[in-house]
């Protein structure tokens, strides 16, 4: 399996594992006007979601139903996307994991707020340890402060790749 990752700006990824298209917090254009796409561009079999923040969520909504993404995410975002019209989210908390087709996701913890652009409270913003199914590990912080936690993820096996 090949990991082709594409750094969309700000906090936007694009992780190609094996055909399987992953988008990390989307914010494109025109709500990020220094994305080099939007998100009518872009294809999506899952999408992470860190927290609420609007640099973070602006293209979720849209995308997730353009392109029937399972969104995954802390439980309450994962609610507030329901009374959006996207079902299917998988919400988790703290520590939480669950196996998807590509591999293994677990929630991380982060140091910042969350509340989503309407004002809904948004729960705790997590990163992400992603296992994918050919052995490489990838950390994604989210927006956080530096926490001695990061030091647990290089000591229960470490990440490949840390996007911080």
């Amino acid at each position: 399996m090949a990991l082709t990752i594409t750094w969309y700006g700000h906090s936007t990824f694009g992780i190609d594992a094996d055909g399987t298209k992953i988008i990390v917090d989307p914010f494109l254009k025109p709500n990020n006007p220094v994305a080099p796409v939007s998100a009518d561009e872009v294809e999506a079999d899952f999408i992470l979601v860190t927290h609420g923040h609007g640099d973070h969520v602006a293209d979720l909504v849209p995308l997730a139903k353009r392109t029937g993404a399972q969104v995954i995410s802390n439980f309450e975002i994962a609610t507030w996307l329901g009374s959006h019209g996207v079902d299917g989210a998988h919400g988790m908390n703290t520590g939480g994991a669950g196996t998807f087709p590509f591999g293994r996701v677990k929630l991380t913890i982060a140091h910042h707020s969350s509340v989503l652009p309407d004002g809904t409270y948004a729960g705790n913003p997590y990163g992400f340890l992603i296992n994918f199914n050919d052995g490489h590990d990838v950390y994604i912080a989210g927006d956080t402060a530096l926490t001695y936690d990061m030091k647990l993820i290089g000591d229960v096996g470490g990440a490949d790749l840390a996007i911080l």
